[in-house]
Protein backbone atom coordinates (compact mmCIF):
# COMPACT_ATOMS: atom_id res chain seq x y z
CA UNK A 1 0.00 0.00 0.00
CA UNK A 2 1.68 3.43 -1.05
CA UNK A 3 1.60 6.36 1.54
CA UNK A 4 -1.85 8.90 1.37
CA UNK A 5 -1.61 11.17 -1.60
CA UNK A 6 -3.91 14.46 -1.29
CA UNK A 7 -3.47 15.53 -4.62
CA UNK A 8 -6.15 12.78 -5.83
CA UNK A 9 -9.74 12.44 -4.98
CA UNK A 10 -11.62 9.26 -6.14
CA UNK A 11 -14.36 11.20 -7.88
CA UNK A 12 -17.95 8.93 -8.11
CA UNK A 13 -19.94 10.70 -10.85
CA UNK A 14 -19.82 8.49 -13.43
CA UNK A 15 -18.75 5.71 -11.36
CA UNK A 16 -20.82 1.87 -10.79
CA UNK A 17 -19.79 2.87 -6.96
CA UNK A 18 -18.00 -1.11 -7.02
CA UNK A 19 -16.11 -2.03 -3.93
CA UNK A 20 -13.09 -3.51 -5.80
CA UNK A 21 -11.79 0.30 -7.09
CA UNK A 22 -12.51 1.40 -3.22
CA UNK A 23 -9.99 -1.15 -2.15
CA UNK A 24 -7.44 -0.33 -4.81
CA UNK A 25 -7.75 3.53 -4.36
CA UNK A 26 -6.59 3.02 -0.84
CA UNK A 27 -3.98 0.67 -1.99
CA UNK A 28 -2.82 3.23 -4.57
CA UNK A 29 -2.93 6.32 -1.48
CA UNK A 30 -6.28 7.76 -2.37
CA UNK A 31 -7.72 8.49 1.18
CA UNK A 32 -10.34 10.35 -0.12
CA UNK A 33 -13.98 10.14 -1.91
CA UNK A 34 -16.09 12.84 -3.80
CA UNK A 35 -19.65 12.09 -4.14
CA UNK A 36 -23.07 13.83 -4.24
CA UNK A 37 -26.31 13.54 -2.55
CA UNK A 38 -28.10 13.25 -6.11
CA UNK A 39 -25.01 10.49 -7.89
CA UNK A 40 -26.38 7.38 -8.98
CA UNK A 41 -29.89 8.55 -9.38
CA UNK A 42 -29.77 9.65 -5.54
CA UNK A 43 -28.58 6.58 -3.75
CA UNK A 44 -24.96 7.24 -3.97
CA UNK A 45 -25.09 7.76 -0.15
CA UNK A 46 -26.95 4.58 0.76
CA UNK A 47 -24.97 2.53 -1.73
CA UNK A 48 -21.48 3.41 -0.69
CA UNK A 49 -22.84 2.56 2.89
CA UNK A 50 -23.98 -0.85 1.67
CA UNK A 51 -21.30 -1.48 -0.20
CA UNK A 52 -18.34 -0.64 1.73
CA UNK A 53 -19.40 0.49 4.96
CA UNK A 54 -16.65 -0.72 6.43
CA UNK A 55 -14.12 0.84 4.03
CA UNK A 56 -15.69 4.33 4.79
CA UNK A 57 -13.81 4.94 7.63
CA UNK A 58 -10.18 5.27 6.08
CA UNK A 59 -11.15 7.85 3.23
CA UNK A 60 -12.34 11.31 3.76
CA UNK A 61 -15.89 11.85 2.05
CA UNK A 62 -16.56 14.77 0.43
CA UNK A 63 -20.59 15.36 -0.72
CA UNK A 64 -22.58 17.33 -2.11
CA UNK A 65 -25.91 19.50 -1.39
CA UNK A 66 -28.59 21.82 -3.92
CA UNK A 67 -30.05 19.40 -6.35
CA UNK A 68 -33.40 17.80 -4.79
CA UNK A 69 -35.40 14.36 -6.67
CA UNK A 70 -38.62 15.38 -8.57
CA UNK A 71 -41.22 13.25 -10.60
CA UNK A 72 -39.01 12.04 -14.07
CA UNK A 73 -35.90 14.24 -12.50
CA UNK A 74 -34.22 16.48 -10.66
CA UNK A 75 -34.41 20.05 -9.35
CA UNK A 76 -31.69 22.75 -8.27
CA UNK A 77 -32.57 24.87 -5.10
CA UNK A 78 -30.70 27.45 -3.02
CA UNK A 79 -33.57 26.94 -0.23
CA UNK A 80 -31.80 27.07 3.18
CA UNK A 81 -34.08 25.06 5.13
CA UNK A 82 -33.68 22.70 2.40
CA UNK A 83 -29.99 22.59 2.37
CA UNK A 84 -29.60 22.15 6.26
CA UNK A 85 -31.69 19.11 5.49
CA UNK A 86 -30.08 17.47 2.92
CA UNK A 87 -26.82 17.75 5.02
CA UNK A 88 -28.55 16.04 7.64
CA UNK A 89 -29.58 13.37 5.25
CA UNK A 90 -26.50 12.76 3.94
CA UNK A 91 -25.31 12.14 7.38
CA UNK A 92 -28.15 9.39 8.11
CA UNK A 93 -27.26 7.63 4.87
CA UNK A 94 -23.30 7.46 5.08
CA UNK A 95 -23.51 6.75 8.35
CA UNK A 96 -21.39 9.21 9.52
CA UNK A 97 -20.87 12.98 9.42
CA UNK A 98 -19.36 13.88 5.75
CA UNK A 99 -15.63 15.63 6.18
CA UNK A 100 -16.35 18.03 3.58
CA UNK A 101 -19.65 18.99 2.30
CA UNK A 102 -20.26 21.47 -1.15
CA UNK A 103 -22.81 23.85 -2.22
CA UNK A 104 -23.52 22.27 -5.51
CA UNK A 105 -23.35 24.50 -8.65
CA UNK A 106 -24.86 27.70 -7.02
CA UNK A 107 -24.91 29.90 -9.83
CA UNK A 108 -27.72 27.33 -11.34
CA UNK A 109 -30.33 28.95 -9.51
CA UNK A 110 -28.29 32.75 -10.25
CA UNK A 111 -28.52 32.40 -13.81
CA UNK A 112 -30.46 35.43 -14.71
CA UNK A 113 -28.66 37.99 -12.25
CA UNK A 114 -31.20 39.33 -9.94
CA UNK A 115 -30.78 41.85 -7.62
CA UNK A 116 -31.76 39.18 -5.02
CA UNK A 117 -28.93 36.30 -6.09
CA UNK A 118 -26.37 37.82 -4.01
CA UNK A 119 -28.80 37.58 -0.59
CA UNK A 120 -29.96 33.96 -1.83
CA UNK A 121 -26.23 32.74 -2.45
CA UNK A 122 -25.25 34.42 1.32
CA UNK A 123 -28.36 32.65 2.98
CA UNK A 124 -27.68 29.56 1.13
CA UNK A 125 -24.06 29.74 2.51
CA UNK A 126 -25.13 30.42 5.63
CA UNK A 127 -27.27 27.23 5.99
CA UNK A 128 -24.20 25.16 5.30
CA UNK A 129 -22.39 27.28 7.89
CA UNK A 130 -24.69 26.10 10.46
CA UNK A 131 -24.50 22.31 9.46
CA UNK A 132 -20.81 22.56 9.79
CA UNK A 133 -20.86 24.79 13.45
CA UNK A 134 -23.90 21.89 14.83
CA UNK A 135 -21.38 18.76 14.02
CA UNK A 136 -23.13 17.90 10.73
CA UNK A 137 -20.03 17.60 8.88
CA UNK A 138 -16.36 18.87 9.24
CA UNK A 139 -16.33 21.80 6.86
CA UNK A 140 -18.05 23.36 4.09
CA UNK A 141 -17.29 24.46 0.43
CA UNK A 142 -18.48 25.59 -3.17
CA UNK A 143 -18.69 23.16 -6.18
CA UNK A 144 -19.09 25.11 -9.27
CA UNK A 145 -19.14 23.42 -12.79
CA UNK A 146 -19.41 27.46 -13.86
CA UNK A 147 -18.12 29.67 -11.34
CA UNK A 148 -18.73 33.02 -14.21
CA UNK A 149 -21.59 34.90 -11.89
CA UNK A 150 -20.21 34.15 -8.44
CA UNK A 151 -17.57 36.45 -8.05
CA UNK A 152 -19.70 39.81 -8.78
CA UNK A 153 -22.09 38.53 -5.50
CA UNK A 154 -19.35 38.19 -2.87
CA UNK A 155 -19.04 40.25 -0.34
CA UNK A 156 -17.62 40.60 3.51
CA UNK A 157 -20.56 39.98 4.93
CA UNK A 158 -20.94 36.37 3.81
CA UNK A 159 -19.29 33.08 5.46
CA UNK A 160 -16.09 31.79 3.42
CA UNK A 161 -16.08 28.68 2.47
CA UNK A 162 -13.11 25.98 2.93
CA UNK A 163 -12.57 24.48 0.08
CA UNK A 164 -13.41 25.37 -3.24
CA UNK A 165 -13.86 23.27 -6.11
CA UNK A 166 -14.25 24.21 -9.51
CA UNK A 167 -13.86 22.73 -13.43
CA UNK A 168 -9.70 22.13 -14.27
CA UNK A 169 -8.17 21.07 -17.41
CA UNK A 170 -7.16 22.15 -20.92
CA UNK A 171 -10.68 22.23 -22.34
CA UNK A 172 -11.93 25.12 -19.61
CA UNK A 173 -12.82 28.49 -21.06
CA UNK A 174 -10.92 31.45 -20.27
CA UNK A 175 -13.98 32.93 -18.26
CA UNK A 176 -14.49 30.36 -15.86
CA UNK A 177 -9.95 29.80 -15.66
CA UNK A 178 -10.73 34.14 -14.55
CA UNK A 179 -13.87 33.31 -12.31
CA UNK A 180 -12.14 30.62 -10.41
CA UNK A 181 -9.07 32.85 -9.53
CA UNK A 182 -10.99 35.32 -9.09
CA UNK A 183 -13.12 32.95 -6.26
CA UNK A 184 -9.98 32.14 -4.86
CA UNK A 185 -8.31 35.64 -4.10
CA UNK A 186 -12.16 36.88 -3.08
CA UNK A 187 -11.96 34.00 -0.29
CA UNK A 188 -8.26 34.07 0.36
CA UNK A 189 -8.36 30.73 -0.10
CA UNK A 190 -4.81 28.74 -0.88
CA UNK A 191 -2.87 25.76 0.96
CA UNK A 192 -4.77 23.05 -0.40
CA UNK A 193 -8.61 24.48 -0.24
CA UNK A 194 -8.54 24.64 -4.15
CA UNK A 195 -9.39 21.18 -6.02
CA UNK A 196 -10.19 20.60 -9.61
CA UNK A 197 -12.87 18.46 -11.50
CA UNK A 198 -13.62 16.93 -14.88
CA UNK A 199 -10.02 16.70 -16.12
CA UNK A 200 -10.46 15.50 -19.20
CA UNK A 201 -13.85 16.71 -20.13
CA UNK A 202 -16.05 14.54 -19.47
CA UNK A 203 -13.83 11.52 -20.86
CA UNK A 204 -10.40 9.90 -22.18
CA UNK A 205 -11.97 8.87 -25.33
CA UNK A 206 -12.98 12.05 -26.53
CA UNK A 207 -11.53 12.78 -29.97
CA UNK A 208 -9.59 16.04 -28.78
CA UNK A 209 -7.02 13.41 -26.88
CA UNK A 210 -6.04 11.91 -30.33
CA UNK A 211 -6.02 15.69 -31.49
CA UNK A 212 -3.57 16.99 -29.38
CA UNK A 213 -0.60 16.43 -27.34
CA UNK A 214 -0.94 17.72 -23.93
CA UNK A 215 2.77 16.70 -23.12
CA UNK A 216 3.81 20.20 -24.78
CA UNK A 217 3.06 21.45 -21.29
CA UNK A 218 5.59 19.38 -19.23
CA UNK A 219 9.32 20.32 -19.53
CA UNK A 220 10.12 16.49 -19.55
CA UNK A 221 7.39 13.65 -20.94
CA UNK A 222 9.12 10.96 -18.58
CA UNK A 223 7.33 8.79 -20.95
CA UNK A 224 3.94 9.87 -19.66
CA UNK A 225 0.95 9.02 -22.28
CA UNK A 226 -1.21 12.27 -23.23
CA UNK A 227 -4.07 11.18 -21.06
CA UNK A 228 -1.19 11.40 -18.10
CA UNK A 229 0.20 14.73 -19.35
CA UNK A 230 -3.67 16.22 -20.14
CA UNK A 231 -3.96 15.26 -15.61
CA UNK A 232 -1.21 16.66 -14.69
CA UNK A 233 -1.71 20.07 -16.69
CA UNK A 234 -5.03 19.93 -15.03
CA UNK A 235 -3.16 21.18 -11.55
CA UNK A 236 -2.26 24.68 -13.17
CA UNK A 237 -5.51 25.69 -15.38
CA UNK A 238 -6.26 27.10 -13.04
CA UNK A 239 -4.08 26.49 -9.78
CA UNK A 240 -5.54 23.70 -7.72
CA UNK A 241 -3.57 21.61 -5.30
CA UNK A 242 -6.14 18.78 -5.51
CA UNK A 243 -7.89 16.84 -8.87
CA UNK A 244 -10.97 14.70 -8.49
CA UNK A 245 -11.44 12.06 -11.40
CA UNK A 246 -13.45 9.10 -11.67
CA UNK A 247 -12.83 5.68 -13.28
CA UNK A 248 -14.19 2.36 -12.50
CA UNK A 249 -10.67 1.29 -13.70
CA UNK A 250 -8.00 0.24 -10.97
CA UNK A 251 -5.54 0.45 -13.69
CA UNK A 252 -6.39 3.34 -15.19
CA UNK A 253 -6.28 5.05 -11.43
CA UNK A 254 -2.71 3.93 -10.99
CA UNK A 255 -1.41 5.78 -14.79
CA UNK A 256 -2.46 8.95 -13.35
CA UNK A 257 -1.39 8.92 -10.10
CA UNK A 258 2.22 8.19 -11.95
CA UNK A 259 1.40 11.64 -13.81
CA UNK A 260 2.24 13.53 -10.97
CA UNK A 261 5.37 12.71 -11.16
CA UNK A 262 5.27 15.02 -14.25
CA UNK A 263 7.27 18.44 -14.25
CA UNK A 264 5.14 21.24 -15.73
CA UNK A 265 6.52 23.89 -17.58
CA UNK A 266 4.98 26.78 -16.46
CA UNK A 267 5.76 29.29 -19.37
CA UNK A 268 4.12 26.89 -21.77
CA UNK A 269 0.69 27.22 -19.16
CA UNK A 270 1.03 30.93 -19.13
CA UNK A 271 1.23 31.15 -23.33
CA UNK A 272 -1.85 28.74 -23.86
CA UNK A 273 -3.63 30.92 -20.80
CA UNK A 274 -2.91 34.29 -23.06
CA UNK A 275 -3.88 32.38 -25.93
CA UNK A 276 -7.21 31.83 -24.25
CA UNK A 277 -7.84 35.00 -23.32
CA UNK A 278 -7.02 36.50 -26.82
CA UNK A 279 -9.53 34.44 -28.76
CA UNK A 280 -11.80 35.48 -26.20
CA UNK A 281 -11.71 38.78 -26.99
CA UNK A 282 -11.46 38.13 -30.84
CA UNK A 283 -7.69 38.68 -31.68
CA UNK A 284 -5.66 36.96 -34.02
CA UNK A 285 -3.33 34.96 -32.41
Amino acid sequence: MRSADPRVVLGLHRSRHERRILTRALDLGVTALDTSTNYLGFRSHQVLAQAAGDLLPKFTISTKVGYFPRPNGAEHSLDHVRLHAAVEQASRDLGREPDLVFLHNPEHSLHEAAPQDGEVLAQACNALAGATAKGLCGAWGVASWDPTPLPSLIDTTMPRPSVLMVRAGLLVGSRTLDAADALTEAWHLGDGRVRGMSPFGGSTGAPVWDRVDPRLFLRDSCGLSRVQAAFRAAYCLPEVDTVAVGTDEPAHLAELIDALAGDIDEQAIHEYRVLLRTRLRGQPF
